[in-house]
């Protein structure tokens, strides 16, 4: 953490988003903190990486591929692609998602587990704990994590296997595995998988002890991240491994309901680029109605944690005795869970937003111009994929910018903070921010990880949407 008032201590999955932020001044710092985390004094010897000080054995989203990759996609377009820290990392990668393999998937059918996964408070109950219920949970949000794992162990198999055949192999591998955890979300019938078809959302799955099954329905970012499980792939360099791609055929004859769950990655799209997605055109479109619905997911300043549809419809479950209950709370903690200070039940979280702005431009890598939606939802004006990323982007840079009446929303009503010329232009990166009004909440010095707000203001400053379809990478 990037903090000099108390100590400089790290949590595995914050430190990958301060490196796509960091990248902007110094890639080979960024390059050195990820391998850092990759190295015999962090890394346990069975491939987990360590969430952070106090807990070593806590797990947070594996998302350290994803930066990994975006690292070297950003020093490749700069035209100076370090091939050897790639490799280097991509072996220990694989330390990393063998552990997640073996230890987080309970019955060896691709649907996870993890506990918290970072996301604190986000659950009906404490998701690192012994459910009241007894059983376990089925993370909506695990397994999506682990697709996007999966997608980008994928994107690296096929850069290094441009300089060494041998890694095609693993290129396969991560072909049929990412297709194995993204169909098994919709495993299990229509009551018991993950997606609801009624709500066009995904939900945890509680799996009781006698084998029971019950979707808990709370509208949030645990449903939101399987539509972030997302790559496009350049069907040139597929034709480069023909055997690798007939292989690929010979699995999915094999297996045709897999394919049959999610969307089709053999059919090519703008520029003749494949697409692997959890979601199919039409999922993507009932997902996004309530993303970009502002009595929803859609706020003033981003995309809010939960759904403040739970303002007047909170979910309530009962189990042992005792009420659990998820309330739309746009600012701070109204409980205890994991000290109380933090808030996954409203607020904005500028890595959530970053990894939707991702993938709503990945998703405009493959379908271009042609998917247009409403923006917001049910205000009749459409909008592509690549316009919806920038106008999330333009509302998340609107927390820290003066508006007409010259406040900044960041500062809230902090006075001295708005008005002192002493003050006023020194602006605080916020652990997340008021899902209403943008105020900054939770920590002010230590999470950096809300700098990568810089990655999104350079971005739409430097990518126009027909470099995007000529380029196809972000």
């Amino acid at each position: 953490m990037p903090d000099k008032w108390e100590y400089p201590w790290y949590a595995a999955w914050d430190l990958a988003f301060h490196m796509q932020a960091l990248t902007l001044v110094d890639p080979d710092f960024s390059k050195q903190q990820l391998a850092l985390m990759l190295r015999e004094h962090y890394m346990h010897p069975n491939g987990q990486i360590p969430a952070y000080e106090w807990n070593f054995g806590d797990v947070n989203p594996p998302v350290h591929a994803w930066a990994t990759n975006y690292i070297h996609r950003l020093e490749k377009a700069s035209g100076r692609a370090d091939m050897q820290w790639l490799e280097r990392s991509f072996q220990k990668l694989l330390l990393n998602f063998t552990w997640w393999v073996n230890r987080k998937d309970r019955n060896g059918r691709n649907l996870f587990e993890g506990g918290f996964l970072g996301l604190d408070n986000i659950g009906v109950f404490d998701r690192s704990a012994p459910l009241p219920t007894g059983g376990y949970l089925e993370q909506a949000d695990g397994t999506a994590w682990m697709t996007l794992f999966c997608l980008n162990m994928l994107d690296i198999s096929f850069e290094l296997a441009r300089h060494h055949d041998s890694y095609a192999d693993m290129a396969l591998k991560f072909m049929q595995h990412s297709l194995w955890i993204a169909s098994s979300m919709f495993q299990g019938g229509e009551e018991e998988c993950m997606w609801d078809e009624k709500d066009g959302f995904f939900y945890d799955v509680l799996r009781y002890p006698d084998g029971r099954a019950q979707r808990l329905q709370v509208r949030s970012v645990v449903g939101l991240l399987p539509m972030c499980a997302v790559a496009t792939f350049d069907g040139e360099l597929l034709q480069r491994f023909p055997e690798i791609i007939e292989r690929y055929r010979h699995f999915n004859a094999a297996r045709p309901e897999l394919m049959a769950a999610v969307h089709d990655s053999r059919v090519p799209g703008v520029g003749g680029r494949h697409l692997a997605s959890v979601l199919n055109e039409d999922k993507l479109r009932r997902v996004l109605a309530k993303v970009l619905d502002e009595d929803e997911f859609l706020g003033a300043y981003g995309i809010r944690s939960l759904s403040r549809h739970h303002e007047a419809h909170p979910y309530v479950f009962a189990a042992g005795g005792q009420t659990y209950r998820v309330d739309y709370q746009p600012a701070e903690s109204d409980s205890g869970m994991f000290g109380g200070n933090s808030n996954w039940r409203g607020p904005i979280w500028a890595p959530i937003n970053a990894l939707v702005i991702r993938a709503l431009l990945q998703y405009y890598s493959y379908y271009g111009e042609s998917f247009q939606i409403e923006c917001p939802t049910g205000s009749g004006r459409l909008m592509s994929l690549y316009r919806i990323a920038e106008e999330i982007s333009r509302r998340n840079n609107a927390i820290f910018l003066r508006g007409p009446d010259g406040r900044r929303p960041v500062f809230g009503g902090t006075e001295k903070f708005q008005t002192d010329p002493h003050w006023r232009d020194y602006i605080l990166f916020y652990e997340y921010f008021h899902g209403d009004n943008g105020a900054g909440l939770g920590a002010s010095h230590q999470t950096g990880w809300t700098g990568i707000v810089a990655r999104g203001m350079h971005l739409f400053a430097t990518l126009a949407p027909e470099d995007l379809l000529g380029e196809g990478k972000t």
